[in-house]
């Protein structure tokens, strides 16, 4: 990713997961008389913010700096608070996400829910561990999410800054939440053409990864109407080609970089763009394998069946394509907006990151 004297993405994430460490901790001293229970749920509050590439934080701070500078010390703290509070949102969105897909893991470890079910079982504790473990997530991401909520009101900034800020991140809630129920009734449904996918696509997740956190930002600088539709211009395909690439990821990447099951995608049902076109190009007797053989258990050798189903289609080449046209398209938006030049630069170098990770 291209870096500037003022920028390294290293440093970031070390000073956002201390900000996060040190939110946390004000958190778990607020629920020492509820005792080891909710330590245990602060335990796994930590470990679900751990990890990751933290693009949205970065989004977020890029956003910011693309119309403003922090003015001392303190704004710097504001605004990684601020950064923080995405990646609780973030958190919250994927205990929720992961016990509703009934995905094992997360970034190699256990999900959420499975985590506290195993240790429902280990315990030998009454009732059913798979019952517990969904609650258990069902309330951690309900807690993470009002926590995301309350970091950013006390993130620092005045009230003429944040108050603009919670609007977007209202509506940033309000747009994912929707886009996974329109997930879930797609997987329900069985059916979903590329236009849906597509859908389910922009609002359960580009949205929400990209554009808002741009937009978050700018408004914490005071940006208007105007400025956060330059942004959009850039966030907004961008989004849409860092999920698509996702998607990709979910079938053909390596279990080492994503931290999930082979083909977990295929195995968890998700109908997805890069599904439905295969399901459209794909000769019938191929359509009809991949359609049937989603949502179920796969062995290694029928996820490689479908992965050659799916690229023999021509839908891996077709999401390619589209991926390198909607990075060229957000760059180009990029380009055309008035922003601070070190920010454009920045955020060039985060749209390569997040379009170009590796399957």
């Amino acid at each position: 990713m291209s870096r500037d004297s003022r920028w390294d993405d290293v440093t970031f994430r070390s000073d956002l997961d201390a900000a996060l460490g040190v939110f946390l901790d004000e958190q778990a001293q607020r629920l020492v008389p509820l005792g080891r229970d909710a330590d245990r749920l602060v335990d796994e509050a930590r470990t679900a913010v751990t990890g990751g590439k933290k693009f949205r934080a970065a989004f977020c701070q890029w956003g910011f700096r693309a119309f403003g500078t922090p003015e001392d010390a303190a704004q710097e703290l504001a605004l990684l608070r601020a950064c923080a509070s995405l990646e609780l949102l973030h958190a919250s969105a994927l205990a929720h996400d992961d016990l509703m897909d009934a995905s094992d893991t997360r970034r190699g470890r256990p999900a959420t829910h499975r985590a506290f079910e195993a240790e429902h079982r280990r315990a030998s504790w009454r009732g059913d561990p798979e019952q517990y473990g969904a609650g258990a997530a069902i309330l951690l991401g309900d807690l993470l999410q009002g926590w995301a909520d309350e970091l950013l009101r006390r993130c620092g900034f005045g009230w003429d800054r944040v108050g603009p800020a919670l609007e977007v991140f209202d509506l940033c809630r309000t747009e994912v939440i929707a886009g996974q129920f329109l997930d879930v009734s797609v997987q329900a449904r069985g059916h979903a053409d590329v236009e849906t996918a597509m859908t389910v696509l922009r609002y359960k997740s580009a949205k929400y990864s990209i554009e808002r956190p741009l937009h978050v930002g700018a408004a914490l600088a005071g940006a208007g109407p105007e400025q956060l539709a330059a942004l959009s211009a850039f966030g907004l395909p961008l989004g849409e080609a860092f999920q698509l690439r996702d998607d990709l990821l979910g079938v053909f990447g390596d279990p080492a970089t994503t931290g999930k099951p082979a083909g977990d995608d295929l195995v968890e049902g998700k109908r997805t763009v890069l599904v439905a076109l295969a399901l459209d190009a794909a000769p019938p007797a191929d359509a009809a394998l991949l359609d049937r053989s989603l949502g179920t258990p796969l062995s290694p050798p029928e996820v490689e069946r479908l992965r050659e189903v799916i690229e023999a289609s021509g839908a891996h080449a077709q999401v390619e394509a589209v991926i390198g046209q909607l990075a060229d398209i957000a760059v180009a938006g990029l380009d055309a907006a008035d922003v601070d030049p070190e920010a454009r630069d920045v955020l060039r170098g985060l749209a390569a990151a997040a379009t170009q990770r590796v399957l």
